[in-house]
């Protein structure tokens, strides 16, 4: 037995134990992220699959039965007696439980809801036909039905089988012309809204400084007057475009017969599920991925992409991060290699590390009314007093998202960077000096590139906290719909004030604002899978360049 003993502690003195903890709770929080992120990845990707058209007769008892179709989404096992209790007419006869099935029925201009529960006992006859046809629209979601005919300006043009190729034909064409639509509006005309905007800023300008004359008034008049033609010949543009954008329009009847007249201009896409090969849909899910990551929102944030999000978040992140490193590397290294060590050198210290741990809404509220208010309204009256009582830099916007954000992750910069100086030998700063080199010579030439990779995790964990932020940027530049990016042709291209839209807050929105909770679900899955792959890139660049400086440096550890 004393054996037995001495070897069990043997055992725990040698450390293994501790080992092979370390090494399970390691394991274990590996498979909690790995089986995190496949339930993320599983729920959010498969939205985009173009799942089967189910048609059937629905009979509730005592009812007469009626035809439904849709997409099966959820399928679930429910006891009879709920049932019973939600009122409907269930008998004692059979299992314990019933099955109730979710479907995404469409059709919201007859049904009013996009979703449908149903018993699936009551749901016979179950087919998926060919032609079952699936619109994807602008607005309404989804129409299911069967193609009747195609219409150019209320005219027949096919119907029967030769509607469908004929239907894929022009929705090509309304497609190419939905494109030159949004450029038009986009690009052209917000550039000549732009420029009148510059005029009439001008001319308030020039009256505030009492400089609006005769000669200034002429030349504002002729620069509005050729902003106006320019826009007036991209408007009969734009005007015959929407003319030929809703001059073809489809008839669709629903499972249950009723017919309903729908304008190609409002449709994305048409696509026959049932009829589809494995090939077919995987290019078709191909198409779905790109246009989530590549177009902008629809439908209360429930169709269409998110590219205006994703675009937000990294342009947010990257100018927090030119911010943040220049103020936490000066501050860590006044601490390190300036102050005078001592008690106030420390409480600054525990002043910094209790920074770290402050609420996020707490520096949201202080941006607003810092950053916002008082720095913003201080902006406004010095710089754009012309544009009062409208703010310019006085109301939440990109900027003063970047500046909260910066605020929020400096103390983390300030501790790594802080680490990486003091763990350089004192030896290389005293040779550097018996050589000649100033003190500032030193710090730029010997100490700051050996500490660059410290440097570079403390910018590695800002990134990484700032960019799943949420709460805060509510308070000071995050909206819910912003389509038009803070970068276009107009100057100063780079719009500061301009509000952005956040994947987290994306999130937020779609997944607790939604009026459309069903159909919001799979996307806020979506979005999450998305927002971890945009961290992670941001986090591996930077990771990927902090390894290269200190492969760069490693000599000089030694």
């Amino acid at each position: 037995m004393s054996v037995k003993q001495n070897n069990l502690k043997s055992w725990f003195k040698s450390g293994s134990p501790w080992i092979w903890m370390n090494a399970g709770a390691v394991s274990i929080a590996i498979v909690m992220v790995i089986g995190l992120l496949s339930v993320i990845a599983v729920r959010g990707l498969a939205h985009f699959w173009p799942a089967d058209i189910v048609e059937g007769n629905y009979l509730i008892p005592g009812k007469a039965a009626t035809v439904m179709a849709g997409e099966v989404v959820q399928k679930e096992e429910i006891p009879r007696a709920r049932l019973a209790a939600a009122g409907l007419p269930v008998s004692a006869d059979g299992g314990e439980f019933m099955t109730r099935e979710l479907l995404k029925v469409g059709n919201r201009d007859f049904y009013g809801a996009d979703f449908s529960w149903v018993v699936g006992e009551w749901l016979t006859d179950l087919r998926k036909p060919k032609d079952m046809t699936a619109f994807e629209r602008r607005e309404w979601g989804n129409f299911y039905g069967y193609v009747v005919n195609v219409k150019q300006e209320g005219r027949l043009i096919a119907e029967g089988e030769a509607a469908w190729p004929e239907l894929q034909k022009r929705l090509e064409r309304v497609d190419e012309l939905h494109g030159e639509i949004v450029k038009l509006e986009k690009r052209d005309i917000g550039r000549i809204n732009a420029g009148l905007e510059r005029v009439r800023l001008q001319t308030r300008r020039l009256e505030l400084d009492g400089k609006l004359n005769e000669a200034a008034q002429a030349d504002l008049a002729a620069e509005r007057a050729r902003w106006d033609a320019e826009y007036k010949v991209l408007e009969q543009e734009l005007n015959a475009r929407y003319q030929q954008f809703n001059r073809d329009s489809v008839t669709v009847r629903s499972a249950e017969g009723r017919e309903q007249e729908i304008s190609l201009g409002k449709v994305v896409r048409a696509y026959r599920p049932n009829a589809m090969t494995t090939l077919d849909k995987l290019s078709f899910y191909g198409s779905k991925l790109w246009e989530f990551v590549s177009d902008d929102p629809r439908e209360a944030n429930t169709e269409g992409g998110i590219f205006p999000a994703i675009f937000g978040t990294v342009m947010m992140t990257l100018i927090m991060a030119v911010i943040v490193t220049p103020f936490g590397v000066v501050a860590a290294i006044y601490l390190r290699e300036y102050a005078k060590q001592g008690p106030l050198t420390r409480v600054i210290r525990i002043a910094v590390n209790n920074l770290a741990g402050v609420p996020a809404i707490v520096y949201g509220v202080f941006g607003l009314g810092f950053f916002v208010y008082v720095l913003g309204g201080s902006i406004d009256r010095l710089f754009f007093p012309e544009a009062a009582p409208a703010p310019t830099f006085g109301t939440p916007g990109l900027l003063w998202a970047s500046l909260t954000l910066a605020l929020l992750a400096v103390p983390v910069v300030i501790v790594a960077t802080e680490e990486g100086l003091s763990r350089i030998p004192r030896a290389l700063r005293e040779g550097s000096l018996a050589l000649g080199a100033t003190k500032v010579e030193t710090l730029w030439r010997v100490v700051l590139p050996m500490a660059s990779p410290a440097m570079m995790t403390g910018l590695i964990l800002a990134v990484a906290r700032a960019a799943g932020e949420v709460a805060p940027l509510m308070l000071v530049g995050v909206v819910k719909l912003a389509p038009s990016l803070p970068v276009d042709g107009n100057y100063p291209y780079l719009h500061l004030d301009q509000k952005i839209m956040h994947l987290g807050f994306h999130i937020f929105d779609v997944g607790f604002q939604s009026p459309n909770v069903e159909a919001a679900r799979p996307l806020v899955y979506a979005t999450a899978l998305l927002l971890v792959l945009v961290i992670a890139i941001l986090n591996l660049t930077a990771i990927y360049m902090r390894n290269r400086l200190r492969e760069k440096y490693k000599a000089l550890d030694h």
